[in-house]
C-alpha cells in the first residue's frame, strides 16, 4: 500500500534574509540548512523553521521542524522543568487512541522530512521521542505549530497547557507584519471556472480587496478525450491575462495559481501550465485531490459561525471532482472523487431535460462514488454539513429567492436538508430554457447545474441517513480563500 501524499504545510512561506537575521537573534547562532519558514508569529517573525535533511557539510539533521520563537521556546522549557513530560508519558501509555495518533504524527514527520531528501542514516528516527516516548516538548510543539491543530497530539497538548496563542505577538522586537499587511492574489482554476481573490494578509488573517469569477469551461471534453481543448485553453488564458492586469492595478506582491481536476486529468496540461507561467511569471501548482480538499476545508471553516458544532463535513462540488473533508479545527479525514457537474453532464445528461434513464445512470455513478467516499470519510461522525462552490451557492441563492448574486446573504445561510433536496430536484428536472430564466443561475452554469444538483441532493440524503443531521450551511469561503490563507 502506498503512503498518501501529504498536503502542503498550511503556514509555510519562503525564508528571507531578514528571517535569517531574526533567527540569529532568536537562537544566538546562524541557522544552517534553512529551507523555509514553517510557521510565523502574528507579527511575521519566524516561529518554526523547516530545515533540509543534510546540513551544509553533510551532517544529518533529524529535527527538520525547529522551534525558534522565544516566547514558545521558554513556555516549553517551563513545562519540561515542571515535570509535565512525566504525566504525558503516563497518558501515552494508558490511552490507545492517543498512542495511535502520536504514531501517525511520527510517520507524518518522517514523510514530511523525506520530501527534502531521504537519509538512510536517519531511517525511522523522527524527533521529540516519537513514536513511543515524550522526550522534547520543543520539537513536538514545533511539529504541531507547523502542521496546525491535530498535527501532533502531544505538541497540541503542550501548547494548550502553556496557553500559547499564535494570534498574539509576544516578541520583544515585532516583525514588519505587525505594521504592514501584504497584498496577495489567489487564483483557483477549476474545470468550469477560474476565480481570483486579491486580499491583504497579516498574521493569519485576511481582508478581501477584490473577488472575480469567469466561466471558461477549461475541462470541456477532458473526461472523454483526456486532453484540454485548444479553445478552452484560450478562454482560460484570456481570463488569466485579465487577472494579471488586475493584480498589477492593485499592487499585488505575491500570486499563487492553483489548478485542480481538469488540469490534473489532461495529458497536454504542460501546454497550459507553460502559457500561464508566461503570463503571470509564477509556477502553476497542479494540486492533488487530497490537497484540494484540505484547501477547501481551510477556506470554508475560516468564516464559519463559532456556534456551529463540529465535526464539520465540508462538501466542495466542482466541475470535475467533489471533495469531502471532515474535521473540526483541522481536516481529519478527506477524499477527492471524480464526481463533478461538468464530468457527469458530458457523460450522462445528454437530453433536455434529462431523461429518466439518464438520471438513473447518473445517480448510479454518484452512489458508486459515494460508497467510495464513505470508506475514507465517516459520515456517521458528521455534526454539521457545510457546502461550498458554485453548485451549492446557486442552490442557496435559488432557495433565498435572489435575483442577483449577493454573497453576503448566501454566506452562512442554512436550510433543512428536505428543502435543499426538493430545490435540487426542481432545478434538475427543468428544461434548459426554464433553468436559463432562473436569475439565481449564472449563464455559465445553466447546462451543468442539473448534474450538480443531482450530486448535492444525493450527498445530503446519504449523510443525513448516516448521521442524523437535518440542516446544511453554505459558505462563500472555499478553496480560493484557503489558497490565500496559506500566504498569510
Amino acid at each position: 500500500m502506498t503512503t498518501p501524499e501529504l498536503p502542503a504545510l498550511p503556514y509555510e512561506s519562503p525564508a528571507t534574509e531578514r528571517d535569517l537575521e531574526v533567527m540569529y537573534a532568536q537562537v544566538g547562532r546562524h541557522m544552517r540548512g534553512v529551507h523555509s519558514i514553517a510557521r510565523r508569529c502574528a507579527c511575521g517573525n519566524p516561529a518554526v523553521v523547516r530545515t533540509v535533511t543534510l546540513l551544509p557539510g553533510g551532517t544529518p539533521f533529524p529535527t527538520s521542524l525547529y522551534l525558534t520563537l522565544p516566547s514558545v521556546v521558554q513556555a516549553m522549557s517551563r513545562l519540561e522543568a515542571d515535570g509535565e513530560m512525566v504525566g504525558m508519558n503516563e497518558q501515552l501509555a494508558q490511552d490507545t487512541e492517543l498512542r495511535e495518533a502520536y504514531a501517525q504524527a511520527h510517520d507524518r514527520y518522517i514523510q514530511r522530512r523525506n520530501q527534502l531528501g531521504v537519509v538512510e542514516h536517519l531511517a525511522n528516527t523522527s524527533a521529540g521521542g516519537m513514536p513511543t516516548r515524550v522526550k522534547c516538548l520543543h520539537a513536538l510543539a514545533g511539529h504541531s505549530l507547523a502542521e496546525g491543530p491535530g498535527g501532533n497530539p502531544i505538541g497540541d497538548l503542550a501548547l494548550e497547557k502553556a496557553g500559547v496563542d499564535m494570534n498574539v505577538c509576544r516578541c520583544e522586537e515585532p516583525g514588519e507584519l505587525q505594521l504592514k499587511p501584504r497584498r496577495v492574489a489567489a487564483i483557483d482554476c477549476g474545470t468550469n471556472s477560474i476565480r481570483l481573490l486579491i486580499a491583504d494578509v497579516q498574521g493569519g488573517q485576511m481582508t478581501q480587496i477584490a473577488r472575480e469569477m469567469r466561466v471558461v469551461r477549461l475541462g470541456y471534453g477532458v473526461d472523454r478525450t483526456g486532453m484540454l481543448d485548444p479553445e478552452a485553453i484560450e478562454r482560460t488564458l484570456a481570463a488569466t491575462r485579465e487577472y494579471a492586469q488586475l493584480c498589477r492595478d492593485n499592487g499585488v506582491e505575491q500570486v499563487r495559481f492553483v489548478a485542480t481536476s481538469a488540469t490534473r486529468d489532461a495529458e497536454n496540461r504542460d501546454v497550459f501550465v507553460s502559457a500561464v507561467k508566461e503570463i503571470l511569471g509564477v509556477e502553476v501548482e497542479v494540486v492533488p485531490g487530497e490537497e484540494e480538499a484540505q484547501l477547501s476545508f481551510r477556506g470554508a471553516v475560516s468564516t464559519l459561525a463559532k456556534d456551529i458544532p463540529g465535526p464539520h463535513l465540508v462538501i466542495d462540488i466542482g466541475g470535475g471532482s467533489t471533495e469531502f473533508v471532515l474535521g473540526s479545527e483541522r481536516a481529519e479525514q478527506r477524499i477527492s472523487t471524480d464526481m463533478g457537474s461538468v464530468r457527469l453532464s458530458e457523460r450522462y445528461l445528454l437530453s433536455d431535460p434529462p431523461s429518466e434513464a439518464e438520471v438513473a445512470a447518473a445517480l448510479a455513478e454518484i452512489d458508486r462514488l459515494l460508497d467510495e467516499a464513505a470508506q475514507a470519510v465517516d459520515f456517521s461522525r458528521v455534526a454539521s454539513v457545510v457546502g461550498v462552490a458554485g453548485t451549492i451557492t446557486t442552490v442557496t441563492a435559488y432557495l433565498l429567492g435572489l435575483e442577483s448574486y449577493q454573497p453576503e446573504k448566501i454566506n452562512g445561510a442554512s436550510f433543512s436538508i428536505c428543502e435543499i433536496v426538493a430545490a435540487c430536484r426542481e432545478i434538475a428536472a427543468a428544461p434548459r430554457e426554464k433553468r436559463a430564466a432562473i436569475k439565481a443561475i449564472h449563464p455559465g452554469r445553466v447546462d451543468v447545474i442539473a448534474a450538480g444538483c443531482l450530486i448535492y441532493a444525493r450527498i445530503l440524503e446519504r449523510v443525513a441517513d448516516a448521521s442524523g443531521v437535518s440542516r446544511a450551511y453554505t459558505s462563500e469561503s472555499d478553496i480560493l480563500d484557503g489558497i490565500a490563507l496559506q500566504l498569510a
